[in-house]
């Protein structure tokens, strides 16, 4: 049973796209974006809630002809994660489908959408997806973390973060050009950066050792110098940061 994104600007579209996705045995459930931005902002939220979670989704079906980011830019940036979802691409437009399939999308479907050769492309995506499921893979952690900023998604690289700052169920992203927050609890990123060289220190701060500059020891207390900022460490977490520190190539 797939999970399914429709993305088209045209609420007409959209709906229809959503009727036929709805009325297919296969779909376990459907939901729609009415744009390019707005889908990202969904795909982030399913990539953070993990291939078996309730946000999970598992193939979007994605116009191209939109206003601002367009379909083939949102497909081009999915392939910048670690498992995106499958693309099934659904438009008025023949020109595309070269740049569509070098995209490894799943299907090109023509508008007006006829319900067979939808039929056909949610088929090829269940096979995809089944194929996939039973193809067991080491996911590599991604090198960038897609924020939001002003309405515009952007990607930070993993590698430029000093150190995260937890913020109830979000996190505060700090690198040496500002900060972002993300809606991600500290919890899942120390687990997920892990093997990346972050450690917790206290339980509000996740730090990035090869951005650790200084360990301080006075009266009792421990804190690291992370560029110009000086951050408290906790007394569980004091020993084993500094044997980590010094084992630090």
């Amino acid at each position: 049973m797939l999970r399914a994104l429709a993305v088209d600007d045209e609420r007409p579209s959209l709906e229809e796209l959503l009727y036929l996705l709805n009325a297919d045995p296969r779909i376990g459930s459907a939901e729609g974006a009415g744009d390019a931005t707005e889908a990202l902002r969904r795909i982030n939220r399913a990539l953070e809630s993990g291939p078996d979670g309730p946000e999970a989704i598992d193939v979007v079906f994605l116009d191209i002809n939109m206003p601002g980011l367009d379909g083939l830019d949102l497909a081009r940036l999915l392939t910048g994660f670690a498992k995106p979802p499958l693309v099934v691409f659904v438009t008025a437009h023949e020109d595309f489908a070269v740049q569509a399939f070098d995209l490894k999308a799943v299907d090109y479907v023509l508008k007006p959408v006829r319900k067979e050769r939808l039929a056909e492309a949610v088929r090829r995506a269940a096979e995809r997806s089944d194929s996939a499921a039973r193809i067991p893979v080491h996911e590599p952690d991604p090198d960038q973390i897609p924020v939001e900023l002003g309405g515009v998604t952007r990607f930070v690289a993993v590698d430029d973060i000093t150190h995260v700052e937890a913020q109830g169920d979000y996190a505060r992203l700090h690198t040496d050009k500002g900060s972002h927050l993300v809606r991600i609890p500290l919890s899942t990123l120390e687990e997920r950066w892990r093997s990346r060289g972050f450690v917790r220190i206290h339980r509000r701060h996740l730090v990035a050792l090869r951005h650790v500059g200084e360990l301080r020891l006075d009266a009792g207390t421990v804190s690291v110098m992370v560029g110009s900022e000086e951050l408290q460490v906790s007394r569980r977490h004091a020993r084993e940061l500094r044997d980590l520190l010094m084992r630090r190539p």
